[in-house]
């Protein structure tokens, strides 16, 4: 596939999600975090898979730079993810309980 493709593929995909989330009720947006965090693994396991084609297909030296790049960023958006989530849940919690 062309760069260019890919490129465009990013740019449509990124103003669709932005659109559907931007539309999203308040009061789904905890759930709909939670879900999402848990299906940001994903993104995990693509980047695992890039490796793999980029190894392939180019320099070991390059694939294991983007790689490991793109695992970080991964984990680090899953990470986070479940650390808002753990904050945004800890605010429906009562003080009653320790």
């Amino acid at each position: 596939m062309s760069p260019l493709i890919l490129v465009g593929i990013f740019i449509v995909a990124t103003l669709l999600g932005y659109s559907i989330i931007k539309n999203v009720p308040s009061l789904l947006h905890t759930p709909l975090m939670s879900g999402m965090n848990a299906l940001s693994g994903i993104t995990v396991l693509g980047a695992l898979t890039t490796v793999a084609v980029l190894v392939k297909e180019s320099s070991p030296v390059m694939a294991s730079i983007v790689g490991g790049l793109a695992v970080v960023l991964a984990m680090i958006n899953v990470a986070a993810g479940f650390g808002v989530t753990h904050r945004m849940l800890r605010m429906f919690d009562k003080g009653d309980r320790k």
